[in-house]
């Protein structure tokens, strides 16, 4: 594995033709998957709305009006319930989502740890992304059952500032290295389409590369522009560009 990636060896791959570059993705999943089969994940909101952080791009922040309604932290019975049904419908890992800038020690996060050991108990991988962790807290939640953990860098640290000033990058960082200490590995990506540049693009993937170890499941998202937030206006990015 190589965690020495410079901005300028990234921005070359990144600058390839598009068939090229899907050729050459499909080569290496090919030697490490089997590329008939896929993973079938479910996500659940445990957790709607009333989020501090005043990320741009979200319409659960609690700083934007954008129509969505808080809802409190679900109950274990009505997790178990959508858990079992994504298992019956051929999901083999359960994603749970709550709008919190942390998680905070208490009654809320053992009720969390309590909906990991259910789900786990379900034969399902479980997935989580809570906010920030601390390294106490993610052993937790290794010791309940949690396979994996997401938390996304959203966009190089130079554009960050502009999308987000309630967390700091470092902030991520320091989340990602507390789950990989638990054990638990980790889902990392982005977002594009925020107005950012492809030097920013790059940067988000130079830092995703140099991660040691690299994420287990890399999202890169296409922005969804939701009325209310500060990115409503976004100019629409082109699918293949």
């Amino acid at each position: 594995m190589r965690y020495d990636w410079t901005r300028d060896s990234v921005r070359e791959i990144y600058r390839r033709p598009l068939l090229e570059l899907i050729f050459a993705a499909q080569q290496v999943h090919r030697k490490f998957h089997d590329p008939a089969r896929v993973q079938l994940c479910r996500l659940l909101s445990i957790k709607t709305g009333g989020c501090p952080e005043d990320c741009g791009y979200c319409p659960q922040s609690a700083h934007y009006e954008a129509g969505v309604q808080n809802q409190p932290l679900m109950d274990v019975e009505e997790v178990c319930r959508a858990a079992k049904k994504a298992r019956d419908d051929g999901a083999s890992r359960f994603c749970m989502g709550a709008a919190w800038r942390e998680v905070r020690d208490g009654r809320d996060f053992d009720k969390v740890l309590e909906m990991v050991r259910a789900v786990a108990s379900l034969n399902l991988e479980v997935c989580c992304t809570l906010g920030m962790l601390t390294e106490d807290q993610a052993r937790r939640l290794a010791a309940a059952g949690l396979t994996a953990y997401n938390h996304n860098l959203d966009t190089s640290p130079e554009f960050y500032g502009r999308i987000i000033s309630t967390r700091r990058y470092e902030d991520r960082l320091r989340t990602i290295q507390a789950v990989r200490r638990a054990g638990i590995t980790v889902c990392c990506g982005g977002i594009i389409g925020m107005g950012e540049s492809e030097e920013d693009r790059v940067g988000l993937l130079h830092q995703l590369a140099n991660l040691q170890p690299h994420p287990e499941s890399v999202p890169i998202n296409m922005l969804v522009r939701v009325h209310g937030t500060p990115l409503a206006d976004a100019e629409p990015l082109d699918a293949l560009v």
